[in-house]
């Protein structure tokens, strides 16, 4: 009787070089057009400032925590509200949790954007990257109000 594989004998590399040439075939058939919209995606002239825009803002956010908030052992305020006033205080390193959620959101809604993009929403595409914009003059704000309130 033998085992599987002895039973199958040569038939298993043909086997094996058809579901290859299946795979390498499907996929190429399926990356190609995904790969030439991601190129257009990014080359479109909407995208590319909206993009802009946004990793400007995000990097203007990263500069402004780094020049103003200075590490040390003096707990600095993170949020103030008008009714109770100051109602969140932490380490001077939880102020670098703003500009780190904002990159990671950037990044999700423009690979979310991509995605849409890819299968032709192009307005729900730019109407993603413009509320990426928003959010990060959001962020900048907020990081703005708390330099503001601590100096």
């Amino acid at each position: 009787a033998g085992s599987v594989h002895a039973r199958m004998g040569e038939k298993e590399p043909v086997l094996f070089l058809h579901i290859m040439m299946f795979a390498k075939h499907n996929l190429l058939h399926f990356t190609v057009p995904r790969m030439q919209a991601a190129r257009t995606f990014f080359h479109n002239a909407i995208v590319h400032w909206l993009l802009i825009g946004t990793f400007f803002l995000n990097i203007a956010l990263w500069c402004l925590v780094a020049y103003f908030i200075r590490p040390g052992n003096i707990p600095i305020i993170l949020h103030y509200n008008v009714y109770f006033g100051v109602d969140l205080v932490g380490a001077w390193w939880h102020s670098y949790a703003l500009p780190t959620m904002s990159i990671i959101f950037v990044f999700i809604n423009m690979f979310v954007a991509l995605w849409l993009y890819q299968w032709k929403e192009r307005i729900a595409s730019y109407i993603l990257l413009l509320a990426t914009l928003l959010l990060q003059m959001s962020a900048l704000i907020a990081c703005a109000s708390i330099i503001l309130i601590n100096y």
